[in-house]
């Protein structure tokens, strides 16, 4: 078997939440990411998905969400995606403490892990998200978003992703195969029952990193829980290449899946998380311009003959934008 093209690391992450509308406020107003694509889950169209993302909706920035109504928490255990962490300019977390204070985000205290500082918290839906304070220079291929944020603070896509494993070591492994590199331990802080955490590494600038830890903790799939991690193959032959490495590896990835803004190969590795290989194109401007990117409900391929039947069935949202929030201070 030959060696698959490394991964650049992270693509998205995709997440369950509980409450549409409490959804776009926390991401787009109080995180300050900018909505690229207003659309539904494609596996269930009664249900939206929103991806909330850089300026541009840059591979390696893209949070999305499939918020279905009135859904219980989950709790976050072995086999799942315990915390996703984005990096943020060196010197701007005492920004986000005070906006936290400011907007009554309940966060945890600084942590340092590899180095680095990690502000821990939690959104509305009871998703674990951390900021990671990075050196942002100029070759950085990120754009942020400023209609809530300054650029000095703005969110620049992802920095980590933690996976929560029974068994680490094939995990491991696989993250190897995928392109991945060891390159630490220490004992983990923050999240954890209270074991070593292990550090793998991408070549690319935006989500590189892959933390395991080992914990047999129990969880349960619900509000606030990752649904699926997806990693960067940019391309068909790319994809194609990685998806024979993970088979040949003893997993059982799907065949290739169009999902209109990417193609998508799935799979669940060996602790229970389930993965996902992602193309970087054609991309979310690929149907709306860059300027407009999440301005209207997109239903990609089939789903636009059903346009009515769908706007029925889900609930009306309101994007925030930075007029309507001066507007609301005034009053």
């Amino acid at each position: 078997m030959s060696t698959p093209p490394p991964t650049p690391g992270i693509h998205h992450v995709t997440c369950i939440t509980n409450d549409p509308q409490g959804n776009l406020d926390f991401w787009i107003e109080t995180l300050g990411l900018r909505l690229v694509k207003r659309s539904v889950n494609q596996d269930d169209p009664g249900t939206y998905h929103f991806f909330f993302a850089d300026a541009e909706g840059t591979p390696g920035t893209s949070m999305t969400f499939f918020p279905w109504e009135d859904l219980s928490r989950g709790k976050v255990g072995s086999g799942q995606v315990s915390r996703t962490a984005f990096r943020v300019p060196e010197g701007s977390l005492g920004y986000w403490e005070e906006r936290f204070e400011e907007h009554g985000v309940e966060y945890g205290d600084r942590l340092e892990r590899f180095g680095e500082t990690v502000l821990p918290f939690e959104d509305p839906g009871g998703l674990p998200v951390e900021l990671v304070e990075v050196e942002v220079d100029e070759e950085d291929p990120t754009v942020p978003w400023t209609a809530f944020v300054p650029e000095s603070a703005a969110i620049r896509g992802f920095h980590s992703v933690t996976l929560w494993l029974g068994d680490p070591d094939p995990t491991q492994d696989l993250l190897r195969t995928m392109g991945f590199e060891e390159v630490g331990t220490e004992r983990a802080e923050g999240d954890t029952p209270g074991d070593e955490r292990t550090r793998f590494a991408a070549a690319g600038p935006v989500g590189a990193y892959v933390d395991v830890l080992p914990t047999i903790e129990g969880g349960r799939q619900g509000s606030g829980t990752v649904h699926h991690v997806a990693f960067q193959t940019p391309t068909d032959e790319d994809q194609a290449a990685m998806r024979e490495a993970v088979r040949s590896a003893g997993l059982r990835p799907t065949e290739q899946i169009d999902r209109h803004w990417f193609r998508s190969v799935y799979f669940r590795e060996f602790g229970g998380v389930l993965f996902e290989l992602a193309t970087n194109g054609p991309g979310y401007d690929s149907d709306e311009p860059l300027e407009d990117l999440g301005g209207r409900l997109v239903l990609p391929g089939e789903f636009e003959a059903r346009r009515e039947e769908i706007e029925r069935s889900l609930p009306d949202v309101a994007v925030p934008s930075p007029e309507q929030s001066a507007a609301g201070a005034d009053d």
